[in-house]
């Protein structure tokens, strides 16, 4: 399954949202990547075991299920979070785009790809809507958690 969607950042008719610019963005994403739990819910740990410039291979402990991942940095653009396949895992990947079609129009890019329904006559295909449904949320409070960094607060 390949899901991709964009959340609107800055909404210049909405004075209740505060702006954020692109730095506050980028270093929101990095949070992500150097302490992902408030980000990822279940999340009892996460170990970083390689890092180099652009890169880092992170063990991520769930209780029953540990996950590696290789994080990829592409500084001020993208973070793209690829899960190693496994013997309780397929894998599939994450990447997160910071996109400004224009100046102080900022949106995040959330692009899934996964191994869930890549049959067409596969029963997964059903879970489809569920899965998109619980994507987005999470990327919806991802938005939540780093506007909650920028303006100084600690993330639940």
């Amino acid at each position: 399954m390949n899901f991709e969607h964009l959340i609107q950042i800055n909404d210049a008719e909405n004075p209740l949202v505060p702006p954020l610019n692109r730095l506050q963005l980028w270093q929101g994403l990095l949070y992500r990547v150097e302490d992902p739990a408030p980000f990822l819910p279940g999340l009892e740990s996460c170990t970083i075991l390689e890092r180099q410039a652009n890169e880092l291979l992170r063990e991520l402990d769930f209780g029953p299920a540990t996950i590696r991942d290789r994080v990829t940095l592409v500084e001020a653009e993208s973070v793209r979070f690829d899960i190693l396949p496994s013997a309780t895992h397929a894998g599939g990947s994450l990447t997160i785009s910071i996109e400004e079609p224009e100046p102080g129009y900022l949106f995040l890019r959330f692009a899934y790809q996964t191994t869930l329904a890549s049959a067409p006559e596969s029963e997964e295909r059903a879970y489809i809507e569920y899965v998109k449904s619980a994507y987005h949320q999470s990327d919806v409070d991802c938005v939540r958690i780093v506007r909650t960094l920028a303006a100084g607060g600690e993330p639940q």
